[in-house]
């Protein structure tokens, strides 16, 4: 029986593979997650990844859609499997023979504006009202909204500076004067605590010089909208969503709206479109205008 080999595989491979993605600024837990991916796709060919062929390659993808592989997992693989035929092997050929599939995307579930207000008039502690009120007002993803440090809150230009975003992107994002004003308040409250540590974490953890973790934040909406009666269901990443829908129905470009949230691609954001329901009702429909043009032409016979 052959013993499943890892990426490493003795000759620098798996050196090789993490370096080709530090380069390109992939997260511990992305890079994490490719390598398994690998190590996986290894284990089934029972030898080093790199002397895979095309046929090795289909009879994977047929053994994952035969275990009952759902398509986001399936897709998520290919996207490893390709970034390592490509860029460590220069191997392109090979990457593609990786089929990606095509399903149909989940509408987001989105807040009210109203429902918005109880969901953070709920938020138990003001730590926890503040995170949560970064998330949908300034549009973060739950990730960014833990890594945020004092010193990303820029006062003078009304921005927050966003360094660890999605795929190691670098953006700005918006600032009210509102958001401000909270965020104020719990600086002073958290210097008060002593938690708000020099150049420290903007919301830190139980141990202040540690950042709060996304599953407490995650337990932080959940008990928030238990609290508030919601009965939708509710993660941070709702709040980001509402965020974006919101603009939309308040009529900011489209592609404004990608800019502040960080999305490479326009069809990502272009999702928000089909959940926008104020946008939707201010559309006149062209039947409304035969409708109307049928009764002039009514009124001019009689």
């Amino acid at each position: 029986m052959n013993k499943p080999i890892s990426p490493a595989a003795g000759s620098g491979l798996r050196q090789r593979f993490v370096e080709d993605m530090t380069v390109r600024g992939f997260s511990e837990k992305t890079r994490r997650y490719y390598i398994r991916i690998v190590a996986g796709f290894a284990a089934f060919l029972g030898r080093s990844p790199d002397t895979a062929t095309a046929e090795d390659i289909r009879r994977f993808q047929v053994h994952q859609s035969e275990l009952g592989m759902h398509a986001p997992a399936m897709n998520s693989t290919v996207a490893a499997l390709r970034f390592f035929f490509t860029h460590t092997l220069d191997r392109p050929d090979l990457s593609r023979k990786l089929i990606r599939l095509r399903y149909p995307r989940k509408l987001p579930s989105v807040l009210s504006v109203e429902e918005v207000a109880r969901l953070l008039a709920a938020a138990k502690y003001l730590k926890h009202r503040a995170a949560l009120a970064v998330a949908y007002g300034a549009g973060l993803r739950v990730a960014e909204v833990a890594s945020l440090k004092v010193g990303d809150i820029d006062s003078a230009r009304m921005l927050i500076r966003v360094e660890r975003g999605k795929g190691g992107r670098y953006r700005h994002a918006m600032l009210s004067p509102d958001l401000l004003t909270l965020l104020r308040a719990w600086w002073r409250d958290g210097r008060r605590q002593g938690v708000m540590l020099p150049g420290g974490w903007l919301f830190p953890g139980q141990d202040p010089s540690k950042p709060i973790t996304t599953r407490q934040l995650g337990r932080v909406v959940e008990e928030a909208a238990q609290t508030a009666g919601l009965t939708k269901h509710v993660s941070p990443h709702t709040l980001r969503h509402s965020f974006a829908t919101h603009l939309l129905e308040d009529g900011v470009d489209i592609r404004v709206i990608q800019v502040l949230l960080g999305h490479a691609k326009l069809d990502n954001t272009a999702l928000y479109t089909r959940v926008a329901a104020r946008t939707v009702r201010t559309v006149t429909s062209p039947f409304d205008k035969i409708v109307a043009l049928i009764g002039k032409r009514a009124s001019a016979g009689d």
